[in-house]
């Protein structure tokens, strides 16, 4: 796979489980290893599956886009804006590759937009 494939990948695995379809993203998109960085969900791709699952069954609204998606060697990182029903924010996913092509792992760090900032820029 070429870093362009990968960013594609990335970009196509975390939308479609984003919008309600998981295991079709983890049956896509990931190997025989997935390692969860992220305290909030369970390692593995069941914690995965389930994790996104409950989120699209309580705020079926939200909704996501990519910002920016900068990739080296296996890594990609992908930087996004989050709308949820009561609250913006902006997430920084990072996953890494196998050798086949497929993700093996993610980290991700999240932080709310505030409702002030102190300055005129934006947090993307």
């Amino acid at each position: 796979m070429t870093i362009e494939q990968n960013k594609q990948h990335a970009i196509a695995f975390y939308k479609m489980a984003y919008e309600g379809n998981p295991k079709e993203a983890i049956d896509r998109y990931v190997g025989t290893q997935y390692v969860q960085h992220n305290p909030d969900v369970p390692d593995g791709t069941e914690g995965f599956i389930a994790y996104f699952e409950r989120m699209q069954r309580e705020f079926p609204e939200k909704t996501i886009r990519f910002v920016r998606c900068i990739a080296e060697g296996d890594l990609v990182a992908l930087h996004t804006h989050q709308l949820w029903p009561e609250e913006e924010y902006v997430t920084m996913d990072f996953f890494r590759f196998d050798s086949e092509g497929k993700i093996c792992e993610h980290w991700d760090a999240i932080q709310r937009i505030p409702e002030q900032s102190q300055n005129l820029n934006t947090m993307y």
